[in-house]
C-alpha cells in the first residue's frame, strides 16, 4: 500500500472514529430537583434546624417493612432481630413492638452491655462467636437490673477449643453460660463443619456442669447470591437444611434426654429468610433472624427484598455550588471531559462524605472518580439539567446499615411530613 491510500486510510479511521463519539457519550440525566417525596424530607430537616450530615429514617417505612417480614413468616417461625443492622434502642423499640419479639441478636459486647441494661426482659443470642475476655468483661462489669443470662442470654460457640475456654470461665464465675453452636451450613465463615467437632463439643458440655446448650444457628447469606449455574438459591437453602438436620439429630443422639426441650434453633438473614416459606415442614429450625431488610439499604435490592422499601437515608447539605467542575492540574481540559461526559458538567460540595452510600436524590449526582473521595467535603457532579443550589439538601442511601449509621450521632425520625424524634444510636465502645 502506497503512502498517499495509507494516509487517506488512516483519515478515514480518524473521521470515524470522531463521527462516533457522540454516539459513545451518556445522555445527561436528571429532571431538575428532588422528588415529591425528598421535597418532603429536605423541607421536614430545614423545618427542624438540621445543618449537618444526618441519617434519617422514615417511620412509615419501617413499620411496613416490618409488617412485610411478619406477613412473610405467618407465625411459622419466631422472629429475631438483627440489633447490628438497627442500632439504635429507638428502631429496637419500634420493630419489637410492632413485630411482638423481645427476641435479639446481638454482634458486639459494648450493644449487649447496653441492651441488658436498657431492655432486661430481651431474649439475647450472640451472633458471632466473641472472645472469651468479651465474655469475663461481660460478666465483671454487668449491673444485671432484671436480666438474667442464665436464662436470657445464649453466647455463640464455633469450635471445641473456644468452648472449653468458655467452661473454664463458667467454673471460675461459678455460673452457668448457655451455649448455642454455629454451624456451618455452606457460607464457609467459620462454625462446625464436621461430626466428629460437634461430637467433641457435645462431650465437653456434657463434662462440664456449668454449659448448658441452648440450640444451634446457621446462618445462609450465601444462598441469596447463589447463581442458577450451581442451582440457585433454593438448592443452597437445601443443602443448608439438610446440613443442619444432620447435626441437629446427631446432637439428639448423643445427649439423649440431656438434649434442651425447646431448642433455639436459629437461621437465615435478611437476604435469605423469605426463602423459608417453602420449607416450613422441613426445615429444623424455629426462628429466623433479620434487621438490614427492615431499612433496606442499596445492598438489600435483590430478588428475595423485592417487597421491601428503603426507609433510611443520608441527608447532607450542599456547601457549595460550581458552574463547572474542574480538577486540580488539568485544568485546560474541564471543557473537553464535560463535552465527553454532560454528567460531570456541575460540582457540589457537601458537608462530609466517603460514607458506603450512593447518591440517590436529585436524580443524575455522581461521584467524580478522578478527583478523588473525601470525608470532609465530598465533591459530587451532575448535568445542567440537576437543579440544586447552596443549602439545599441532597440525599444519598447507605449501602449497607450496620456501620453507616453509626457515623452521624441521634437518627432524624421522618413521619408524615415532620422530623417527630430523634433516636440515639448505640455507642460501639
Amino acid at each position: 500500500m502506497d503512502s498517499k491510500r495509507r494516509k487517506l486510510l488512516l483519515g478515514g479511521v480518524a473521521l470515524g472514529a470522531v463521527a462516533t463519539l457522540p454516539l459513545l457519550r451518556p445522555r445527561a440525566l436528571g429532571q431538575g430537583g428532588h422528588s415529591e417525596y425528598f421535597q418532603g424530607l429536605s423541607k421536614a430537616l430545614h423545618n427542624a434546624g438540621f445543618s449537618g450530615p444526618t441519617m434519617v429514617v422514615d417511620l412509615a417505612r419501617l413499620k411496613a417493612n416490618a409488617d412485610v417480614l411478619s406477613g412473610h413468616l405467618r407465625g411459622n417461625y419466631d422472629y429475631r432481630i438483627v440489633a447490628k443492622s438497627l442500632p439504635a434502642l429507638g428502631l429496637l423499640d419500634t420493630i419489637a413492638k410492632q413485630t411482638g419479639t423481645e427476641k435479639i441478636m446481638v454482634f458486639h459486647l459494648p450493644f449487649l452491655q447496653q441492651l441488658v441494661e436498657a431492655r432486661p426482659i430481651a431474649d439475647i443470642l450472640l451472633g458471632k462467636p466473641l472472645p472469651v475476655a468479651a465474655c469475663k468483661s461481660f460478666y465483671g462489669n454487668l449491673s444485671y437490673r432484671g436480666f438474667d443470662p442464665t436464662k436470657q442470654l445464649q453466647w455463640l460457640i464455633d469450635n471445641p477449643r473456644r468452648l472449653q475456654q468458655y467452661a473454664d470461665l463458667a467454673n471460675s464465675l461459678g455460673t452457668t453460660l448457655r451455649i448455642n453452636i454455629e454451624l456451618d451450613v455452606g457460607l464457609h465463615r467459620g462454625g462446625v463443619t464436621d461430626s466428629q467437632t460437634l461430637a467433641k463439643m457435645l462431650t465437653i458440655i456434657q463434662h462440664e456442669p456449668k454449659l448448658e446448650l441452648a440450640g444451634f444457628m446457621g446462618y445462609d447469606a450465601h444462598a441469596a447470591k447463589m447463581p442458577a449455574i450451581l442451582g440457585g438459591p433454593e438448592k443452597a437453602i437445601e443443602s443448608g437444611l439438610a446440613i443442619y438436620s444432620r447435626r441437629l439429630e446427631q446432637a439428639k443422639q448423643q445427649l439423649g434426654n440431656e438434649f434442651p426441650r425447646s431448642p433455639i434453633l436459629n437461621a437465615a438473614g435478611s437476604p435469605t429468610y423469605q426463602l423459608y416459606k417453602s420449607h416450613v415442614d422441613s426445615a429444623p429450625c424455629t426462628e429466623l433472624a433479620a434487621g438490614s431488610c427492615l431499612v433496606k439499604p442499596k445492598d438489600f435490592d435483590i430478588p428475595t427484598l423485592v417487597d421491601h422499601t428503603a426507609a433510611a437515608f443520608i441527608a447532607s447539605p450542599v456547601l457549595k455550588k460550581l458552574s463547572q467542575t474542574q480538577i486540580p492540574g488539568i485544568e485546560g481540559l474541564t471543557g473537553a471531559m464535560r463535552w465527553l461526559n454532560p454528567n460531570r458538567a456541575q460540582a457540589f460540595f457537601i458537608s462530609g462524605g466517603y460514607w458506603k452510600a450512593t447518591p440517590e436524590s436529585p436524580e443524575g449526582l455522581s461521584i467524580n472518580p478522578i478527583y478523588g473521595r473525601s470525608t470532609n467535603q465530598e465533591m459530587l457532579n451532575a448535568s445542567r439539567d440537576v437543579a440544586l443550589s447552596e443549602d439545599d439538601w441532597i440525599f444519598l442511601r447507605p449501602t449497607q446499615s450496620e456501620s453507616v449509621f453509626l457515623q452521624f450521632g441521634d437518627i432524624a425520625v421522618y413521619d408524615q411530613g415532620e422530623i417527630v424524634d430523634k433516636w440515639p444510636v448505640l455507642r460501639n465502645s
